[in-house]
């Protein structure tokens, strides 16, 4: 009884209701704001004097949400909370990073933590970290996961599966399978989301470990760091792979060249993969992921050592290397992205949402023909490392901070 008076308490005390502005609401849900005047919602001087390579690639012209939304923390009792996803019945699946997972009822009620998981590396960055649902859960109960493991040779991003319990306690018949390799031993850098793309197969990310010995790797076919993988239910690489067949690569690779990819979400009109990854010190990215493509990193970037250093050869752009869509001087810090596909409020429709992490704040990007025409910061006064954020049955956003919060964002 008390802790349940003392979350709606919670709920109560931190309600906060977004402003409307003068403009009325779109009429077809996805050109909100795209003729905005408003100033960039980024106003701190970069870090560095790199020229993006096209207009609109960094400090796009800001928008502002026309419908008036309600803002509720449902909780701030969890523990670290790292990835979450959304069951079919409004509830939530969250893993918290020393290695637990719980579900969390719609009003922030917190459930048990489910055991059987295996054991996690919570050092650093590592930890229990991205987790999605079977696109059969319903039937099914299959749960996957990625986690930082321990191996005799370091660490590695692995992934581990396993079935719900009928009471939702525990975790059966857990397996691990796959793990990106070569292990490290090391504190960073392990991605990771991972979700089901439309085929039924998974597509998880992986980061390069941080370290100068191991940037080199993303751009390595032959190692499973600093990169999208695409894997079968079984850990297999996934039939249709870009480089299935070839001696020269792992045939689980989907792209490659990437820093440390916290963001993955598909778009829910075109069906492409979009992902989200940190820069250094500056050059965090927002990306349109084609199979097969080199993303650039280490060789180009658009930031810069955290000591102020140029990295490599200090270039933005070379051939066979691609752009980011968007990206951001100084770091906001992006980790998990949704695009909304919800109803409840139109101009919303098919923009990427960003949880930032150092900017505090939901990064709102309205997107036209794959470029970014709008950003609005949401939540910006709440004063939260965002750390993930997904859309819910019910057609609200919600969203995981580091302090321990839910919230839930939806129309008043």
């Amino acid at each position: 009884m008390t802790n349940t008076f003392k979350l709606l308490g919670v709920a109560s005390t931190f309600m906060v209701l977004a402003t409307s502005c003068n403009s009325s609401p779109s009429t077809d849900g996805q050109n909100a704001g795209a003729d905005s005047t408003l100033a960039p919602v980024e106003t701190n001087a970069p870090n560095s004097d790199y020229q993006p390579a096209f207009a609109g690639q960094t400090r796009i012209g800001g928008v502002k949400t026309a419908t008036d939304y309600g803002v509720t923390v449902l909780t701030e009792a969890l523990e670290s909370p790292w990835g979450i996803a959304a069951l079919p019945d409004g509830r939530f699946l969250i893993t918290e990073k020393a290695g637990t997972m719980r579900i969390v009822a719609p009003d922030g009620a917190l459930g048990e933590a489910i055991t059987g998981l295996p054991k996690v590396n919570a050092d650093g960055q590592g930890g229990l970290l991205g987790v999605t649902i079977d696109p059969g859960f319903e039937s099914n109960r299959m749960v996957y996961w990625t986690f930082s493991d321990n191996t005799s040779n370091g660490t590695v991003t692995a992934v581990g599966k396993g079935k719900l319990s009928a009471d939702e306690r525990t975790m059966e018949n857990v397996q691990v399978i796959y793990r990106a390799s070569p292990a490290y031993d090391g504190r960073l850098h392990y991605g990771s989301r991972i979700l089901f793309d439309g085929t039924g197969n998974i597509i998880l990310s992986t980061g390069e470990r941080s370290d100068l010995e191991t940037r080199p790797q993303a751009q390595d076919l032959k190692s499973g760091l600093g990169k999208v993988i695409r894997i079968t239910k079984d850990g297999s690489p996934a039939p249709g792979n870009p480089f299935e067949g070839r001696a020269d690569a792992r045939p689980e690779i989907y792209s490659y060249g990437h820093r440390n990819v916290q963001g993955l979400a598909i778009h829910p009109e075109t069906g492409d993969l979009w992902e989200a990854e940190f820069g250094p010190r500056g050059g965090d990215e927002i990306n349109r992921i084609v199979a097969g493509k080199n993303y650039g990193w280490p060789t180009i970037t658009y930031g810069i050592e955290y000591s102020g250093k140029k990295i490599g050869d200090s270039i933005q752009q070379r051939e066979g290397m691609e752009q980011p869509v968007y990206y951001y001087d100084p770091s906001i810090s992006p980790s998990g992205i949704t695009f909304y596909a919800g109803n409840a409020i139109p101009e919303w429709q098919n923009n990427l949402f960003v949880a930032s992490l150092s900017g505090t704040h939901i990064a709102r990007l309205v997107i036209e023909d794959n470029k970014v025409v709008g950003e609005e910061r949401l939540l910006a006064d709440q004063g939260q490392r965002f750390r993930a954020i997904i859309e819910g049955v019910d057609g609200a956003l919600y969203a995981i901070t580091d302090g321990g919060r839910l919230y839930r964002i939806g129309k008043k």
